[in-house]
């Protein structure tokens, strides 16, 4: 059964007889801020280190699942409904689907996490994409009544539109921050640490990333795509994302972790734990660095993580390991273990999402264990964060990243998430630091 909205978009199972219709034509290349700010949602942005940019407005179609199954109610969804597709188009203006997943599967959509479902992903009415080469507007229709024509004509239409809009003014100041609100005092954090690690030392749990949320309350109203402005100067090598479901919240972010990278069979993944600061002279940085690698907590959670993706993985393919590397940000560095492998059979990227989500670095071992503990552990809901957010094609090709470094804004308030593995050996008090660095990238976008 379909469900239509106000804004044309197909919510659940696709309908008998429907199509989805795309066009595409070439752009010179102009403001995605822009073009985002006059875009109602659902709005989506994705930005990769790579250098592929994507901006959609409205809904062609959308999905949502939920439970246990709503991967592969996903998977089953987008395949009959990509199945339609009428397109003849160059490789980077395809149609894609843009959304992700909430962390726990039982996810309900409550403040602040409004509008949110434990899954959705949105066809966008309107795209725009940005590689190496060029700008493409793509425009999509889905339903009984999609209509190559009026596809061309709307695509002329927001093409014309698009090109006769003059360039945008810089981005406004930051909205500054009138007061903030941590979730998780400092004795409570220490309890819980505690906690963690004696159930680590009694043996039925190996590690658990505990978070924290901090509820920032801003001087004057957020505007989302300032904020992404802001983060694609400060932090060029992470991704930058916005999914907003409805206008009655945003969730937006600058992680620096992949989760998965699908094109035909290979798979592009990485481990990401362990974290210090930059330091204030290049001295400095190259100790703290050199702390990072040598560091035995942190070599133990790498470890964990690269152990527990190659399992992950097995049973798909071949799986590569590479050397060790540092991720340098512009606040925090990370200890960065490269992973590939060459899947066995043709599979959907979100086959492999659900098989690696969540990762030991924003999950814990064994899976169920650190859940269970996550779960009573932690005063506040996850929603998405540290949950996948990405998109994915007609072939079942895509990308993923961690929603860490993120927060969800609603009106003149966001909340800001971070975590930190906890081990054995870890100390409350270094924990609780390293938490409090985690949430320099969208404070400093947001303070003036």
């Amino acid at each position: 059964m379909t469900v239509s909205h106000r804004d044309g978009s197909i919510v659940a199972s696709p309908a008998e007889g429907s199509a989805l219709v795309s066009r595409a034509c070439e752009l010179a290349d102009l403001s995605f801020r822009a073009f985002l700010f006059e875009r109602d949602p659902p709005r989506v942005h994705w930005a990769a280190p790579d250098g592929l940019e994507i901006a959609g407005g409205g809904a062609a179609a959308r999905f949502r699942a939920d439970g246990p199954d709503r991967f592969e109610t996903l998977r089953e969804d987008a395949t009959r409904l990509f199945s339609t597709l009428d397109a003849d188009l160059p490789p980077a203006a395809r149609p894609r689907a843009f959304g992700g997943v909430a962390f726990h599967a039982g996810h309900e959509p409550a403040p602040p996490w409004r509008g949110f479902h434990a899954a959705e992903f949105v066809i966008p009415r309107v795209q725009l994409t940005r590689t190496d080469e060029t700008t493409w507007l793509t425009v999509s229709r889905y339903g009984p009544e999609a209509d190559v024509n009026a596809v061309e004509t709307e695509l002329e239409t927001v093409r014309s539109e698009l090109t006769a809009h003059p360039a945008m003014q810089p981005s406004a100041a930051p909205p500054g921050i009138a007061s903030r609100t941590l979730t998780t005092p400092h004795e409570e954090w220490v309890e819980q640490v505690a906690a963690a690690t004696d159930r680590i030392a009694a043996g039925d749990l190996r590690k658990v990333v505990l978070a924290q949320a901090l509820e920032v309350r801003l001087a004057t109203a957020l505007e989302i795509p300032d904020v992404l402005e802001r983060l694609r100067r400060t932090y060029p090598e992470c991704y930058r994302f916005l999914v907003e479901p409805t206008e009655e919240a945003g969730f937006f972010g600058a992680p620096p972790e992949r989760l998965v990278s699908l094109s035909g069979r290979r798979v592009e993944t990485e481990a990401l734990a362990g974290s210090v600061a930059r330091g204030e002279t290049p001295e400095t940085d190259h100790e703290l660095m050199r702390s990072l690698l040598e560091s035995e907590k942190i070599q133990h959670e790498q470890g964990i993580v690269v152990e527990t993706i190659r399992e992950q993985l097995d049973p798909l393919g071949e799986v590569r390991v590479a050397p060790q590397t540092v991720r340098k940000l512009a606040t925090i560095q990370h200890l960065r273990t490269p992973i590939q492998a060459e899947l066995d059979e043709d599979r959907h990227v979100l086959s492999i999402v659900e098989a690696l989500h969540p990762t030991p670095a924003v999950g814990g071992l064994p899976p169920e264990t650190a859940w269970e503990t996550i779960r009573k552990t932690e005063t506040f809901e996850r929603g998405w964060y540290a949950a996948p957010v990405g998109w994915f094609d007609a072939a079942g090709d895509g990308e993923f990243a961690v929603a860490i470094r993120s927060g969800v804004a609603s009106d003149d308030l966001v909340t800001l998430f971070a975590g930190n593995g906890i081990v054995a050996d870890s100390d409350p008090d270094e924990e609780w630091e390293e938490v409090q660095l985690k949430y320099r990238p969208i404070l400093d976008a947001l303070a003036e």
